[in-house]
């Protein structure tokens, strides 16, 4: 019987930008954010991974683990758009963007970028056979759930990641995804 490799992926706590709807910096938890964190579930003895902003590392702190700074990791690059609420895009930009996974007129990666880094993420770790933590952000999620359920990057949008939530994986040959608690 082949061995099951465990990720279990974990979105970073609430920071202000998502509580404005505003594309991030490299902003900090808030402390409703740390809070919430505290309450997450994860593997113990696993090899951790965080994405290298602020709001990743102060999660992973926040659950009392050290991990390795992974840059295939990082969040959707917003390009010119870090730091504005999406209320203030022209409404076509915003259209384009929610819909057209390819887009990238904010000057930045898009979506269908985003998940083939994901794959090649979840490549690395399926072949590397080791129980991963991931913390992370929910674009970022999504992208590498895209990728192990093999889906179109268009679903993007219809992942609903929380803030500090965790969601599972399962590697044995194939990628599934464990819902109901992990």
């Amino acid at each position: 019987m082949q061995t099951v490799l465990r990720v279990d992926l974990v979105g970073h706590g609430l920071t202000e930008a998502v509580r404005k709807a505003r594309f991030p910096v490299d902003e900090p938890l808030d402390e409703a954010g740390r809070g919430a964190v505290r309450e997450c579930v994860t593997l113990t003895d696993a090899q951790v991974r965080t994405g290298p902003e602020r709001r990743a590392r102060e999660t992973a702190e926040a659950l009392g683990m050290v991990g390795e700074l992974d840059a295939r990791l990082r969040d959707l690059d917003a390009g010119s758009w870090r730091g504005t609420e999406m209320g203030a895009l022209a409404q076509d930009q915003l259209f384009a963007w929610l819909t057209d996974p390819g887009f990238r007129g904010h000057g930045g990666e898009s979506v269908t970028e985003l998940v083939e880094r994901a794959r090649f993420w979840l490549a690395e770790i399926a072949s590397a056979g080791r129980d991963t933590v991931a913390v992370t952000h929910p674009a970022v999620i999504r992208a590498i759930l895209l990728a192990a359920l093999d889906a179109p990057p268009k679903s993007f949008w219809r992942i609903d990641i929380p803030p500090a939530s965790v969601t599972r994986l399962h590697y044995r040959g194939n990628w599934t995804l464990r819902l109901g608690g992990v």
